[in-house]
């Protein structure tokens, strides 16, 4: 008997690491099916970028997702993959990430000869925007957001402060501060004039005149990096926007489920209409 609750328990122990295995790949194949059927229907190359991390952890530790050189040498890669007559269809939806990574992207999807389109079904900030940015077009649901992609700078020991903020306090006179301050300062500087230079390279072509005060209000700190730039001001700034997202990029969010996460809200999946 002892041995055969053994046998039982160490079946029971493969199949808790072969389940969840199997579950992932055939997730996985679903979303290739999935993605391929919008290719052909729309005549594009389909990448996604599709960060869950809202409730990820190990060991109680959050872990964030975010655009990272992982992202940009994937992103990159599947460009050069692509003819450079074929449109690029690329679906966003993170909270950003590292500048570097960002702007790679950013310039492929503007150097890619073909129309490119930008998707954003929920939120691409900062990092995302800044990707957006470089798109002929973008898609975003009526109640989506972008942000501000003003930098943020600072270290391990201080932690990470918006870069406009930086200059703005060290222009308070204080004969007191120390060297390191005064050197984050000059970081901040390069920093937000780097990026100034990045988000008008990439809009000057589409928007002329209108590039230069576009750069400013992304880059000047004028609100909080987590400020929600809907469609509507994305329109008044003179953005490339339409709200009329394709259905088939919900249903492709679907597919893309936050791992061991229990939905807190839940509804009748279907459409209804009023008779």
């Amino acid at each position: 008997m002892t041995g055969l609750l053994s046998i039982l328990f160490y079946l029971l122990l493969l199949l808790a690491f072969i389940v969840p295995a199997l579950q992932r790949r055939l997730m996985v194949l679903q979303r290739l099916r999935f993605m391929n059927g919008i290719e052909r229907k729309r005549g594009a190359r389909l990448i996604t970028m599709i960060h869950r991390q809202e409730s990820l952890s190990f060991l109680g530790i959050p872990i964030a997702r975010y655009i990272d050189i992982e992202d940009s040498e994937a992103v990159l890669r599947a460009i050069h993959l692509t003819d450079p007559e074929l449109p690029i269809d690329l679906v966003l939806h993170t909270p950003g990430g590292l500048v570097l990574a960002a702007e790679q992207i950013a310039h492929a999807l503007k150097n890619h000869p073909a129309k490119v389109t930008v998707f954003v079904p929920h939120y691409a900030m900062s990092g995302g925007t800044l990707i957006a940015l470089a798109a002929d077009e973008i898609a975003m649901d009526s109640n989506a957001v972008l942000g501000p992609v003003d930098p943020q700078i600072g270290d391990m020991q201080r932690g990470s402060f918006p870069a406009v903020s930086v200059l703005a306090a060290l222009a308070t006179p204080n004969p007191n501060r120390d060297d390191a301050y005064l050197i984050m300062g000059d970081i901040a500087k390069k920093a937000v004039n780097q990026v100034r230079s990045h988000v008008y390279d990439f809009v000057k072509d589409r928007m002329g005149e209108k590039a230069s005060r576009l750069a400013d209000i992304l880059t000047e700190g004028r609100w909080t990096h987590d400020y929600p730039i809907s469609a509507a001001e994305a329109l008044e700034m003179g953005l490339s926007v339409r709200t009329d997202m394709p259905r088939e990029f919900y249903a492709l969010m679907d597919l893309f489920p936050q791992p061991g996460h229990r939905a807190g809200v839940e509804y009748v999946p279907v459409p209804y209409r009023r008779k």
